[in-house]
């Protein structure tokens, strides 16, 4: 299943909860944890991903912290390739390598491990979260892959907020891929 039906796409976009006024006054928040809890729709989210990325020759997953984990380390799993996490400063225990981006009021952190890749240069790797926005979160996680030495072959989210044009900024990086969209 490479590619989603309409209702298949609805069932997903259904499953997902949203939280007006979280984390802040005017956000609609996309809870995905509505579709974790639903096997039905999790099943379906999974089902397809595999089917997606099997042909692509993955050495890693690459998951952004912290819902990036849940679909990246389950996909990896399923694909039996490694994952990596990609974790905000600090939350490391070894050497890792940083890369800052801007937020609304100042700047955040991500990080990997030095050894992410195991030292395999030219790894290729699939970065995963679950929702892209301005696509700075993503676009830092991708340039940490680069400086890893490893090949970001495409960056997936399980939903694109195609108003904040996040996939532009990261389009410049990766090629990216959404399974849903909210424009």
């Amino acid at each position: 299943m490479k590619v989603l039906s309409d209702s298949q796409k609805n069932l997903l976009m259904e499953s997902i909860r949203d939280v007006p006024d979280f984390p802040k006054p005017g956000i609609l928040f996309k809870d995905i944890t509505t579709l974790l809890n639903n096997p039905q729709a999790y099943s379906l989210l999974m089902e397809h991903l595999a089917s997606r990325y099997d042909s692509y020759e993955l050495d890693y997953i690459a998951g952004i912290e912290s819902r990036g984990f849940i679909f990246g380390a389950a996909l990896a799993a399923k694909l039996g390739i490694g994952f990596v996490p990609v974790r905000k400063k600090g939350k490391l225990p070894s050497a890792t390598i940083a890369e800052k981006y801007a937020l609304e009021y100042g700047f955040d952190e991500v990080e990997i491990h030095i050894d992410a890749f195991n030292g395999k240069k030219g790894a290729k790797v699939l970065l995963i979260d679950d929702l892209i926005a301005t696509g700075g979160t993503a676009a830092a996680a991708a340039k940490l892959i680069k400086d890893a030495e490893a090949e970001c072959v495409e960056a997936c989210f399980i939903i694109n907020l195609k108003f904040l044009d996040g996939e532009a900024k990261l389009n410049e990086l990766a090629p990216c891929y959404s399974v849903l969209e909210v424009v």
